[in-house]
């Protein structure tokens, strides 16, 4: 019932529980690329769910295995609207390095693939949609045009007092955080003033802003969870790439898309708690197995 409802109310939060709720029958997927490939040519409305596997080959670090902490704190205990409203200034100086490390990566061949595909396909009536749960400006960079983000970006800022929204892409974000955010146990927390962190710029405001992302414990925009629901319902082919699958609720979406009888194709380097939903599963470097996945098909050239 938690998992339903943090559906319904797009609240993010972490489980490694196996979904409960309308699931399809629990099937043995294959790894059969030419099978896969003509599913592939025939799809009109291809959903793409991507997660932080696909940045992390990028070299964006993600929340789990060895980037689990920075500094003696755990990451995703640093993420959340309790600990900004404690210290503000700590959780700054972690998006301070998260941003840093985002804005010197490059989009991978994963994200050209995909980018490539969208592009491609939309010449011919088609349609590629990505999803992500990646807070970096990856997908965008590499050329992908129809993003839902649905956890936010990690470029943009939103202000505590009038609630603007805005890209910002400075580095340092903030004067104060120049040098700031080494991920290293033994550095210190800098105790920035509030005052002295990232504020609002319009005009007679000067407000608190924070990274213009999802916390956990937060519900997802609902605007961006209801073009989710939609794309989910009129896509015939779904991938999802890179994603542990364990953080909702996005997890639910491709076991979701799979109830409807729609093929859903997981591209990761290992098996997941959603695997075995899945009609195919493709293993390896997502870099490596997605670009022969979704290029050119010998019927495009008929």
């Amino acid at each position: 019932m938690l998992r339903r409802t943090a559906l319904t109310l797009g609240i993010r939060l972490c489980s490694t529980g196996v979904t409960r709720g309308p699931l399809p029958d629990v099937v043995r997927p294959n790894s059969d690329m030419l099978e896969f490939r003509e599913l592939f040519s025939k799809a009109k409305h291809i959903a793409v769910i991507t997660g932080a596997g696909v940045s992390a080959e990028s070299g964006v670090p993600t929340f789990r295995g060895q980037n689990e902490k920075w500094r003696k704190w755990l990451s995703q205990d640093l993420a959340t609207p309790e600990a900004f409203s404690r210290t503000p200034s700590r959780v700054w100086e972690f998006y301070q390095y998260r941003r840093d490390v985002a804005l010197n990566k490059k989009p991978n061949a994963a994200h050209l693939a995909i980018a490539e595909c969208e592009a491609r396909l939309r010449k011919q009536g088609r349609s590629v949609v990505v999803i992500t749960q990646c807070i970096d400006d990856l997908h965008h960079q590499a050329g992908s045009k129809h993003v839902l983000r649905v956890h936010g970006s990690l470029m943009e800022t939103r202000c505590l007092s009038c609630g603007d929204v805005a890209v910002n892409k400075r580095n340092p974000i903030c004067p104060s955080l120049m040098g700031k955010g080494a991920p290293d146990p033994d550095v210190a927390d800098a105790h920035i003033p509030v005052d002295k962190l990232p504020r609002c710029d319009k005009s007679d405001c000067n407000g608190l802003l924070r990274p213009n992302m999802v916390f956990f414990g937060e519900t997802l925009d609902s605007h961006i969870l209801t073009k989710v629901e939609k794309e989910m319902e009129v896509c015939d082919l779904c991938l999802v790439v890179g994603t542990s699958s364990i953080v909702y609720p996005a997890a639910m979406f491709g076991p979701l898309i799979a109830s409807r009888g729609v093929p859903v194709a997981e591209f990761n380097t290992k098996t997941t708690p959603k695997t075995e939903y899945f009609t195919h599963h493709f293993q390896g470097p997502c870099g490596t197995t997605l670009p022969p996945a979704l290029a050119q098909h010998e019927s495009e050239f008929m």
